[in-house]
């Protein structure tokens, strides 16, 4: 079978790998779509700071279910499904809590651990989420990210009837904002590229800023009148977009950091301090997440059409951080071609 391996930042070898058996309470899955998310793109820039080489990539995908280890119950091979790709101790405070997903020890599946980018591949049984046969398999590879932001949302508490504005619209602050409006919430989403706020617009977000041509006050002005928003969602990882927000955010408001920031931003504590604010980080996903994440797309909540921006086979799997790295911020969603997508779903 065809595996995925990049042996350096910026070098992928397709290699010839046997074909594995999975152990008890193991399922062996054929890997049919792969998305490339941000995380992904630093691996192969030799920027991500908890990931060595050589590593197999791959942790947002759908597959099919090829056969079953010893012991496994209540799957059956054939049904279309995705997983968690956590591994974690089970033991440490945070995973004794029913903190799992920011455990002490955590390892991600296509960081510190195999991940999924090869024609067959092994993961847990326990970690198996089903997908509807409604969903295709585009669709099933999204249910990580937006996992990631139905977890973000949640972090800021209710949010029905709030007003939300979020930093960022990329393909994380889109979904974030999508979620964030289909738990009725009024949204504003920000960013510097025209082409993005379209694409959210396509999704349903009307309420649209360029920070670039608009101050985050001047738009939430715009947007919600004298109120403002109460809640905001930074999902840049810069410090001009923390620090507006702590600026502008009502007194009392709760901002959510889900952007992955390279440098270290300097943040006036202070300003925190006497406005009372509520900051609050946010880490992948548990498993009701993800759950949360396939009814939202079964439902039509969200919109992942506009998201969708190039597929690349697995033999040209260097050619989509290319891409990506050539499109910049007119690039969403990039998926690798595993097999024949047609089965069982289709583009």
């Amino acid at each position: 079978m065809k595996q995925a391996v990049m042996i350096a930042p910026g070098q992928i070898e397709i290699r010839d790998a046997p074909i594995p058996a999975p152990r008890p309470g193991e399922v062996l899955l054929r890997i049919r779509c792969i998305g490339v998310c941000g995380s992904d793109v630093h691996v192969y820039h030799g920027k991500h700071p908890y990931t060595s080489y050589p590593v197999i990539q791959g942790h947002e995908f759908s597959a099919v279910l090829e056969a079953l280890g010893e012991g496994v119950t209540g799957l059956k091979p054939g049904c279309k499904v995705t997983a968690v790709p956590q591994l974690v101790c089970s033991e440490c405070a945070p995973c004794r809590r029913g903190d799992y997903h920011i455990c002490d020890r955590l390892m991600v599946q296509g960081f510190q651990a195999s991940g999924c980018a090869q024609e067959l591949w092994i993961t847990a049984a326990d970690q198996i989420v089903p997908l509807p046969d409604t969903l295709t398999f585009e669709q099933g590879a999204l249910v990580e990210p937006i996992a990631v932001a139905v977890h973000a949302i949640s972090r800021a508490g209710k949010i029905s009837g709030r007003n939300v504005a979020v930093l960022g619209a990329g393909p994380i602050g889109n979904l974030v904002a999508q979620v964030a409006s289909s738990a009725g919430a009024r949204v504003l989403i920000t960013d510097l590229s025209d082409y993005r706020l379209e694409v959210a617009k396509r999704c349903g977000v009307e309420a649209i800023s360029n920070a670039r041509e608009e101050a985050l006050a001047q738009a939430s002005a715009r947007v919600f009148g004298q109120e403002g928003f109460d809640v905001a969602f930074e999902c840049v990882g810069v410090e001009t977009t923390i620090t507006s927000a702590v600026a502008v955010i009502q007194k009392g408001g709760t901002l959510v950091i889900v952007g992955v920031f390279g440098e270290k931003p300097r943040l006036d504590l202070g300003l925190v301090q006497d406005r009372e604010l509520n900051l609050c980080g946010t880490l992948m996903y548990q498993r009701h997440d993800y759950e949360r994440a396939v009814e939202l797309i079964a439902s039509g909540d969200i919109t992942t059409s506009p998201l969708l921006s190039k597929h690349f086979s697995m033999d040209n799997y260097i050619e989509a951080y290319r891409f990506i790295d050539a499109q910049g911020d007119k690039s969403m969603k990039v998926f690798i071609d595993v097999g024949d997508l047609g089965h069982l779903g289709t583009k």
